[in-house]
This record gives C-alpha cells, structure tokens and sequence, in this order.
C-alpha cells in the first residue's frame, strides 16, 4: 500500500444522489480494495426505523430535531479519526471525514425515482409508504433532498451537492457499478500516490 500524500488516508466517501449507486459503488470499491464499507444510509434508516418513521418523515423530523443526524456524524467523525482503509457512502461523510477521496455520484431524480421502485419490494415499499407512480416518487425524493439540503446548511453551512467539495463528481446515469468501480480506483490510486486526481 502506497504511503499517502500528507493529511490524506485511505478512505474513500461516497456522496450523490437517491439511486446513483452510492451503496453498490461502495460495496464494489471495498471488495475491490480489500476495505471495510459502512453505510451512513443504513444507520439513519436503523435510528428512523427504531422511532418508527420512514425516511422522508425521519428526514423532516431532523429539520427540528437534529438528534438523529448528530449520532450519525459523530459515528462518521470516529470512524475517520480511528480507522483507516475503508468505503463510507453518506450524504456528509466527505464533510466529517475531510482527509478521505471524496466521490459524489450524480444522477437525474426522476431516473432516481425508477430505479428504486423497479428494486424496492413491496414489503419495503408498504413500509416506508412509497408511491408506485415514479413521477410522484421523484417529487417526495425532491422534497427528501430538500430537507436534507435544508439542515445541512442549517447545521453546518455546506452544500452536499457542490461539485467543488469533491474530489471526483461522475453522472452515473449511462455506467454500470463495475465501471464507475473502475474509474473510481484509477482515480483514488492517482490521488493517493501523486497528490492529484
């Protein structure tokens, strides 16, 4: 493993839009790079869930409660400070673990919003209240980024879909995970070894 570049680790964040492949590009990136993956979505669904809210209910809740996000920073903070070698996809992770390959992965909503009901089974989909017209999903994934973009600037003053805090921005709309996997670590290996990307 090549020695980093000062105040940079191996570890990658993986941030972008609902259904750009955030969690299946993390996954890919981990197996790929022998690394650990962890999963900010995952923990927020696990908090909302324990709470019993779905996630745009969870998301507004966190408008006037910041409870939950402030859990999944900090989880995010530590992991940043006292591992090295690993995959996080999440909204901020670049934000809290600002030494990481920061990647954002773009993607149209209303493409979004096909892709996850074409995946979602219908016990999730009743779950979590989801409409099966993929226009009326794209409007609750807009106002869910809404939401999101309200108290991140709210909490933190930043913009989770500045092109300008990444590292690398790529539309995932016309590549599969194993290509945006292969761009992804050329990339990561330049950044790593060179200092530039």
């Amino acid at each position: 493993m090549p020695i980093a570049p000062t105040g940079r680790k191996h570890i990658i964040t993986i941030a972008g839009m609902p259904a750009s492949g955030k969690s299946t590009t993390a996954r890919l990136l981990a197996e790929g790079l022998n690394y650990r993956h962890y999963s900010t979505g995952a923990l927020f669904r696990e908090i909302a869930s324990s709470n019993q809210m779905d996630v745009l209910h969870a998301n507004l809740d966190a408008e006037k409660n910041a409870a939950i996000d402030f859990q999944v920073d900090e989880h995010q903070k530590k992991l940043g400070e006292t591992q090295t070698n690993f995959v996080i996809d999440g909204r901020l992770a670049w934000h809290f673990i600002p030494q990481s390959f920061k990647v954002y992965l773009g993607l149209d909503t209303a493409v979004g919003a096909r892709r996850v009901l074409a995946d979602m089974d219908e016990a999730r989909r009743q779950r979590e209240d989801v409409p099966k017209d993929p226009a009326e999903y794209a409007k609750l994934l807009d106002a869910r980024l809404e939401s999101e973009s309200r108290r991140y600037r709210k909490l933190y003053g930043v913009d989770g879909h500045d092109p300008h805090n990444f590292d690398l921005f790529l539309d995932t709309s016309d590549r599969t995970p194993e290509q945006i996997k292969e761009v992804i670590i050329t990339e990561y290996r330049n950044w790593m070894t060179t200092g530039t990307h």
